[in-house]
């Protein structure tokens, strides 16, 4: 395993072993389930599998990691990130190929791109009749999937996606360091959007706030797109912040996040440029009771349907059963809303050291609402992962 200068500085990051580890233990899952190779592939937005093997985040291009039932590895990028990649990268076999080239689809006519069954040989999988996992499903490419089927028409694909949630799901103390140190970081930010804020200025104008104040303070991006929404947007499970002025009276949704070494955690809250109507009030505590009857009922062992079930009950009987659209938790890690989630069909137990978004969203009929932060399954309960939230802020001005 490959060690980077990237990492000598004295921060929060996974060590240069620790990757090295994961591929150990993804090539024995990989044998287990009686596969030859795991390909896993990412791109800019979902960097997260092959991140997670080699350090590498593909920029513009895509990536893929192959790891083989003998614990060896490949990385896999386009034409233009080998150096790049060369200068990232843990695993130490590098190939470039075209399927993993940018989405403009240039040609590249003076490049010898490998194939397919140039990295599987070169990693020791010889014969044409072998058994394929492919992990991150949905961010796998046909061009990606006609790629592999050129070179192995006989070969079973299979998807994979479990070996990566069964590997990803329980966080090693390097992870939940990196995870405690961008919830750190993102309070910060929240800190100051907080004291910044003010009628007049535009959802834009307090997203570069809170990126001065990531950037300032350790982070390498931001772990999800900056959430500053106002009014209507706030009804918006997921969006983008505008260019629309924040007004007094205006409901102003907050989602910031920090990004840590990958990891990507979020603290969701609502302000009020105001005095609340008591309308208002009435739905921003119930999400916050919500959210607290989700917290006190995760702890190892449970089911996590059962408390999805448990909670869309909690809405039904409160009367907001119209106002539910999702819940209560999702994972939390490298990408900002990871696997597995916590959904009335989930019947996997929580177990130490998963960790959560404690994800309480509810909509009104001109505005809506979320508490989010991020917690950690313990033996007796789960443990937060960043300082308490549930103050309602109503700025006066």
């Amino acid at each position: 395993m490959k060690t980077t200068k990237i990492h000598t500085a004295k921060r929060v990051c996974i060590p240069d072993n620790e990757y090295g580890e994961r591929i150990k233990k993804a090539s024995a899952l990989v044998a287990e389930r009686g596969l030859d190779v795991l390909v896993v592939n990412s791109n800019e937005a979902d960097y997260a599998n092959v991140r997670y093997f080699s350090g590498f985040w593909p920029l513009f291009e895509k990536a893929g990691a192959a790891i083989t039932a003998e614990g060896k590895a490949a990385l896999m990028v386009g034409p233009e990130s080998t150096i790049y990649a060369g200068d990232r990268s843990r695993i130490e076999k590098i190939f470039t190929m075209m399927e993993y080239r940018e989405s403009a689809d240039p040609s590249y006519p003076e490049q010898d791109p490998k194939k397919y069954s140039d990295v599987f040989k070169a990693l020791g999988v010889n014969g044409r009749k072998i058994r394929i996992g492919v992990a991150s499903f949905l961010d796998t490419s046909v061009v990606m999937m006609e790629g592999l089927k050129a070179c192995y028409p006989n070969a079973e694909i299979i998807r994979a996606d479990e070996i990566m949630t069964e590997l990803r799901k329980i966080k090693s103390k390097n992870e939940l360091a990196c995870l405690r140190e961008g919830f750190r970081i993102t309070e910060i930010a929240t800190r100051e959007v907080i004291k910044n804020i003010k009628p007049g200025v535009t959802e834009c104008q307090m997203v570069g706030v809170a990126q001065k104040a990531i950037y300032e303070n350790g982070a390498e991006y931001e772990g999800l797109p900056m959430y500053v929404f106002s009014e209507k947007s706030t009804s918006h499970a997921i969006s983008r912040s505008s260019h629309r002025i924040i007004n007094k009276g205006d409901i102003v949704q907050l989602n910031l996040s920090a990004k840590v070494d990958g990891y990507s955690p979020s603290i969701g809250m609502p302000i009020s440029m105001g005095r609340l109507t008591p309308e208002r009030r009435k739905i921003i505590e119930f999400g916050l009771e919500a959210h607290k009857w989700t917290e006190s009922r995760l702890k190892a062992g449970v089911i996590a349907g059962d408390v999805a079930e448990g909670f869309y009950k909690y809405y039904k009987d409160n009367g907001y059963e119209k106002n539910y659209i999702y819940g209560p938790c999702h994972g939390i890690g490298m990408i900002e809303v990871e696997a597995p989630w916590m959904e009335t069909s989930s019947r996997y137990p929580l177990q130490e050291g998963m960790t959560f978004q404690v994800d309480t969203f509810i909509t009104g009929d001109t505005f809506g609402i979320r508490w989010e932060k991020g917690v950690a399954i313990t033996r007796d309960g789960c443990e937060p992962l960043c300082s308490p939230i549930g103050k309602i802020h109503e700025l006066e001005f």
